[in-house]
């Protein structure tokens, strides 16, 4: 029989795919669904040939098929259906079909089968089918879309980080055996905070969507493109030498110079830093690989955003970043333990004037406990700095220090006071002024015997801010020092603006104040308009018994320093 094509006009959504060598058999067999109510399209073929032709053209609804047709049999025709669509139906309409043929055709994957002489339950299994059908198809999405949102960013529709840095292992076991080098690059968006913060997170998401489909026009098609977080990215460069990559890096931040974001009438530039870094057969994971491109992007930033940096191991600005995101981890770790890692030395200070004597001036000093050591905050403090972790430090080292006056044999009578340092970002922590006055209440703190350093750099970056967290509490009788001061003369103006009670002079004025007469002069001038504001003076770095001479004949009022008292341990307490 030559195929056929017949068209039903009331219904032609639903569309069927008759697999019969009798054309009789086909007419009577449509005629009994439209007498049953089914409207349908449908087409009529009886060779393998036809059929994958017309699976190939066409989406059907639904395959019936004859069981035994010249050449082949139903079991072919379920073979052709299932690898043009797995979902679609398939019924078996046949009178030569017995009843072991017609089972092991069912699990072949055959909906149904019904005899010839049995039309009448041929609508209900149609409809039924189409049901389950659309069933299978709605899961089947369902599953694909999971599938896809578990390897890719739901926002940009970019590999995420875990697929990323699957693949990127594979990448570096592959280069084990193969020797083939690769590049890898870390991006970050400079401005993006600033879309954020005056558009809304609905702004900062179009923004990420509109620069990563820019980017990927860039991206070649067998690397690999990923959004790591927030506004960081990820690029696989395969088979790409660090001066290749460059280039294509150089591209993504022209690309992104270039292109202006707009947002309710606003107008954003943005640009780009990127760090590089090779995967050759030497490197040992993803996680080195990724950690040495981030640290090339940082040092991006660091050197003026809106450029490319390769990651070497030589770089003095990356050992030190290194070193920062190290102490990162260990300081999270330490905050988060239940053992306290932070302990308290203090260091004396001497009066060397008249009216200084009789008061008891000490500095409380925080060192950490890790791996068995005292580690002092030169080495820790500049990563909890870069990374945000001070304000929490501060806190600590605050209730610490309250514990220790309360518990040792620490006085708060007669002007005794002890220093306690604060960091610049803990300054815009709005919740330590209220944190302060309790902990004082709890450990019953005298707030006068209690004197906050802040240094002078982070006193005057941000003036306003400043005077008024001092000035809520010096209301409460805290009083407050200002530290290493000296080293920007032009601060001399802001002495009178901040409400401050002890000025300390910068150690490294006075450590050469013998010889060299500039710092003598410097020395001296600090401590004569500290006085002209009704402030004490407190000389740091004071080494030997020459230099407090020195100190006390220009009338200095405190001398601190390994040539006074060198830091010390709390005194053990009986609790």
């Amino acid at each position: 029989m030559s195929e056929t094509v017949l068209k039903a006009v009331t219904n032609p959504s639903l569309r069927i795919l008759l697999v019969e060598d009798s054309e009789d058999d086909a007419v009577l067999l449509m005629r009994a669904l439209r007498i049953g109510g089914l409207e349908a399209e449908y087409r009529v073929v009886d060779s393998e040939a036809s059929i994958q032709e017309a699976l190939q053209e066409s989406i059907w609804d639904i395959v019936i098929t004859d069981h035994v047709l010249p050449g082949f049999t139903s079991f072919s025709v379920l073979q052709l259906a299932r690898q043009a669509c797995p979902d679609l139906p398939v019924i078996i309409v046949s009178g030569l079909i017995g009843e072991d043929e017609a089972v092991r055709a069912m699990k072949g994957g055959a909906q149904d089968y019904i005899m010839k002489g049995n039309t009448a339950r041929l609508i209900p299994a149609i409809q039924r089918e189409l049901q389950e059908a659309q069933v299978r198809r709605e899961k089947r999405s369902a599953e694909s879309t999971l599938e896809h949102l578990a390897y890719h960013d739901s926002l940009t529709g970019l590999v995420n980080r875990r697929e990323f840095e699957r693949r990127l292992s594979l990448t570096i076991d592959e280069t084990r055996s193969t020797g083939e080098n690769h590049t890898l690059l870390f991006l970050d968006l400079d401005q993006f905070k600033v879309v954020n913060d005056t558009c809304g997170h609905f702004a900062g998401d179009e923004l990420l969507k509109q620069l990563s489909a820019r980017m990927k026009r860039i991206v070649r098609v067998d690397d690999i493109f990923a959004r790591l977080g927030g506004d960081e990215f990820g690029i696989l460069l395969r088979g790409c030498d660090v001066f290749h990559a460059r280039e294509i890096a150089e591209k993504l931040c022209e690309e992104v110079r270039e292109y202006r974001f707009i947002w309710e009438k606003k107008i954003f530039s943005i640009s780009l830093s990127i760090g590089m870094a090779q995967i050759i057969p030497q490197t040992r994971s993803s996680g080195e690989a990724l950690s040495q491109a981030d640290l090339a992007c940082y040092t991006a930033k660091d050197r003026g955003r809106d450029n490319v940096q390769l990651f070497q191991a030589s770089d003095q600005d990356m050992r030190r970043r290194q070193s920062d995101m190290d102490w990162f981890g260990r300081l999270q770790e330490a905050l988060r333990s239940d053992v306290n890692h932070f302990v308290l030395y203090y260091q004396q200070m001497q009066a060397l004037s008249g009216s200084s004597s009789g008061s008891f001036h000490t500095e409380f000093l925080v060192r950490l406990k890790y791996d068995g050591d005292l580690v002092p905050p030169g080495a820790f403090i500049p990563g909890a700095e870069r990374f945000g972790l001070m304000p929490r430090i501060d806190r600590r080292v605050i209730e610490l220090a309250f514990d220790a006056v309360r518990a040792s044999n620490f006085s708060q009578e007669n002007g005794n006071t002890y220093f306690i340092n604060l960091s610049g970002s803990s300054l815009s922590d709005a919740g330590l002024y209220r944190y302060i006055r309790d902990k004082a209440l709890e450990y019953g703190i005298r707030p006068s015997s209690i004197c906050f350093e802040i240094t002078e750099t982070t006193a005057i970056s941000n003036l306003n801010e400043t005077i008024g967290f001092i000035d809520k509490l010096r209301a409460d009788g805290f009083k407050f020092a200002l530290d290493d001061f000296g080293s920007g003369m032009s601060s001399f103006s802001y002495l009178k603006a901040l409400p401050i009670d002890y000025l300390k002079i910068d150690g490294g004025f006075v450590r050469n104040m013998l010889e060299d007469p500039v710092d003598h002069g410097i020395v001296d001038a600090c401590n004569r308009i500290a006085h002209a504001a009704g402030l004490q003076t407190i000389a740091e770095f004071v080494e030997n018994d020459a230099i407090k001479d020195a100190l006390t004949d220009l009338g200095i009022d405190y001398a601190q320093g390994y040539g006074i008292r060198k830091p010390m341990p709390l005194p053990l307490v009986e609790r």
